[in-house]
């Protein structure tokens, strides 16, 4: 069994039966939570840097599992201790706001982190769902991300490179701070919710001007729910040339069905095939 911690870096959440069923799947999928206690008071910035510092010092958790998402996991940052989590690798998941300590944790220590599903997701969720979480803790026995899921291709290409991304709005935070994600070589998939277009249109407009997909690989577009993904397509086509693959994906972000993905692995992305493959990746305790 998995022995997994739940932590909160975001928000809490509001129901109780919410937790208590979030808690009841990991438990029948194999996963052993070690503080199964539903949490009733939100931390402050440096008490949940303190309590992520906890678990990774911990011998006995092999994952670390966000709660849920919502806002303000940014304000963590600059009390994390990066090199403790370097020296002390382990399974750290979440998706959403989880998007801006996910991807600063690769960038700091060279440890893949989970863009996936968390405690709030697990109270019902689908068989691809959880299918695709587990396939990720056992070390990806399953090297094609996109196995099973739909994948339209707006520019076809091969590419490979290093897999980053989540959250828009969240990254979008982080531009011209210390923790601003390095796109450079990157396979970059970005997805977000319930955002109007005008407001997609300025996050991705600031990151055409910040140069950010100036040296990327590819681009997956998850879900931006509310907003269709040629909506999204056109506000970078009509400002820039995109000399690189673009696919778009349904199953990464704020949806029912969601895949599993590893921040920091190295991948290749194949339009012709729908493939995104596993090539290389450093994966806190290997295969399971």
């Amino acid at each position: 069994m998995l022995n997994t911690f739940i932590v909160t870096p975001s928000y809490l959440i509001k129901k109780k039966s919410d937790f208590t069923s979030g808690i009841k799947q990991l438990t029948e999928s194999g996963f052993n939570v070690i503080n199964p206690e539903f949490p009733q008071a939100l931390p402050s910035p440096r008490e949940k840097a303190e309590q992520i510092h906890a678990a990774f010092a911990e011998p006995g958790i092999d994952m670390i599992l966000a709660l849920r998402g919502g806002y303000s996991a940014m304000k963590i940052l600059p009390f994390l201790d990066f090199e403790l989590i370097r020296k002390h690798p382990k399974i750290i998941a979440g998706f959403s706001d989880l998007s801006a300590l996910l991807n600063p944790i690769f960038e700091r220590t060279g440890q893949v982190a989970l863009h996936a599903p968390m405690l709030i997701n697990l109270d019902t969720p689908t068989a691809f769902t959880l299918n695709s979480l587990i396939n990720a803790v056992k070390g990806y026995p399953e090297k094609n991300l996109l196995k099973g899921a739909p994948c339209k291709v707006y520019q076809p290409g091969s590419a490979a490179g290093i897999l980053k991304g989540g959250n828009l709005i969240t990254l979008t935070a982080l531009i011209d701070t210390d923790w601003e994600i390095d796109t450079h070589g990157a396979i970059l998939f970005l997805e977000d919710v319930d955002e109007k277009l005008h407001q997609v249109d300025r996050y991705l407009t600031q990151w055409i001007l910040a140069g950010k997909f100036k040296d990327i690989k590819a681009l997956i577009i998850g879900d931006f729910r509310g907003l269709r993904s040629k909506q999204v397509y056109d506000i970078l086509a009509s400002q820039m040339e995109l000399n690189f693959p673009v696919v778009h994906c349904p199953y990464i972000g704020h949806a029912a069905n969601k895949i599993t993905l590893p921040i920091g692995a190295e991948v290749e992305l194949h339009t012709n095939r729908k493939q995104l493959l596993i090539k290389r990746m450093s994966f806190p305790g290997g295969n399971r």
